[in-house]
């Protein structure tokens, strides 16, 4: 959705600059621009005097305020990571199946959650229907071994998850946190 929502606005971002430059290029070049034409000429202006002191500037500032909030807005968008809806499966007989994605985050995230030494999971699934990749966050405990559970994770949860997909492969980013805990005392 947000790849459709940016095709249309920088198609009509870019269609109004296009417009609107070549309209000035015109007036300004003396092209013969029609009668009802604001600008004719080399020397016109964009703005006269009477039509500066018209405009409310407060009015002007808010409309380009919130302009320019909507621009940082649009930017924020865009690094985002959207979660999958769902996951294409062949069925091996010239259709396809679809496979939510939620339903495979949840089984990633209980059979990691299974695992000695994890105390949380979360997982994500990103990318395209037919070529999904996963983030999973754990929650180490204190006595984890990261190489240990990392290995358990590619060789269980994400083996099981990319074998019932049906997917050849399944690229994962993995981030380990360790559980914080209360320092003991030596006596």
């Amino acid at each position: 959705m947000l790849r459709a929502v940016n095709r249309v606005l920088l198609g009509l971002v870019g269609l109004v600059l296009v417009c609107a430059g070549g309209a000035v290029l015109a007036a300004g070049l003396d092209l013969g621009v029609p009668s009802w034409w604001p600008w004719r000429g080399p020397d016109a202006v964009l703005l006269s005097e009477s039509g500066r002191r018209r405009w409310a500037w407060p009015v002007v500032v808010a409309v380009l305020a919130v302009l320019v909030l909507l621009a940082l807005w649009w930017l924020l968008a865009q690094p985002r990571r959207h979660r999958l809806a769902e996951v294409l499966v062949d069925s091996r007989d010239g259709e396809s199946a679809v496979l939510r994605g939620r339903a495979v985050e949840g089984a990633v995230e209980s059979e990691a959650e299974a695992l000695d030494g994890v105390s949380r999971a979360r997982a994500r699934l990103t990318g395209r229907r037919t070529a999904p990749s996963a983030r999973v966050s754990l929650l180490l405990e204190p006595h984890a071994s990261p190489d240990e559970t990392l290995s358990r994770l590619r060789e269980g949860a994400l083996r099981h998850a990319r074998e019932s997909a049906g997917l050849a492969e399944l690229p994962t980013e993995a981030h380990l946190r360790a559980a914080k805990h209360p320092a003991r005392r030596v006596t």
